[in-house]
């Protein structure tokens, strides 16, 4: 079991995504755990995106989804589903939450444009929304109106992913601003593929700044509610995708030529809001 647990964190602790695996303010004692997510919807994504699995995607995602299935049926041998199986019922998680995740990997080989935003709000509730609810039980708060809110906050920053990272996504032929949002600012997909900067694409990324702000907005009072460091934690993470949105705005919405990120001046002004709890 332990060797199982290590194997996660050795994954977590090696890739560069800032999943708050390694985080300090994570307590320790359950850094294990959500390790153990981690690892599995890491390897899940790379058989979804890695060059390497072209061809054997779908199929690889399958027998990921049936190790899943036999969890509790027959004992796993492989080490992320022994620590997975364990952080499941130590917490009590809904296994449900783990297939929503699949779904999302699955969606990222077969689709690649959406029509509307429903679409992809619909994406995010199995892409994102499942993140924050498992993070929730493992940390001891899975009262209903918390996870609500989550979902918010979650649907929030996968949008903000999708519109800081417009020009990478295109390198594997993704497009994730709604046709239909694309059309009601005069825009074709040729538009965005050519990667041609104009005002009508500042309009509608704009646009999609606004609503994604909005739904950090609807999701803000979970940052007050939790105490201690998962709070400061939240209160990070919340501030820091509202402010890479901000930084879409103030670079006039020109994703193409500048990437937004955040970087170490934004830091102190970040945990300042988040310890006073802004």
């Amino acid at each position: 079991m332990e060797e199982s647990f290590r194997y996660c964190l050795f994954l977590a602790r090696n890739h560069y995504e800032n999943f708050p695996v390694a985080s300090l303010i994570v307590p320790k004692n359950l850094r294990p755990y959500i390790a153990a997510v981690y690892a599995f919807a890491r390897i899940a994504d790379d058989f979804a995106d890695e060059k390497s699995y072209e061809g054997l995607r779908l199929d690889l995602l399958k027998a990921w989804e049936n190790e899943l299935k036999n969890i509790f049926v027959v004992p796993p041998t492989h080490p992320v589903f022994i620590a997975l199986r364990e952080t499941i019922s130590r917490f009590k998680i809904p296994i449900s939450l783990f297939y929503d995740l699949l779904t999302a990997f699955k969606m990222d080989v077969m689709v690649k444009r959406y029509q509307d935003f429903e679409q992809i709000l619909n994406y995010c509730r199995y892409s994102a929304n499942p993140v924050g609810r498992i993070v929730l039980y493992i940390m001891g708060y899975p009262a209903p109106t918390f996870l609500e809110y989550s979902d918010y906050i979650c649907t929030a920053l996968q949008l903000a992913n999708f519109w800081q990272d417009v020009a990478i996504d295109l390198e594997k032929d993704r497009i994730y601003l709604p046709l239909e949002d694309m059309q009601r600012f005069g825009l074709y997909e040729e538009n965005i593929t050519s990667k041609h900067y104009s005002a009508q694409f500042k309009k509608l990324l704009t646009f999609e700044v606004h609503r994604t702000l909005e739904l950090f907005e609807r999701g803000k009072p979970l940052i007050h509610k939790i105490p201690g460091r998962f709070g400061l934690e939240l209160r990070l993470t919340w501030h820091g995708g509202t402010t890479i949105l901000r930084k879409i705005l103030s670079g006039h919405c020109n994703v193409f030529e500048h990437r937004p990120r955040l970087g170490l001046l934004d830091v102190p002004l970040l945990l300042l809001k988040s310890i006073r709890k802004k």
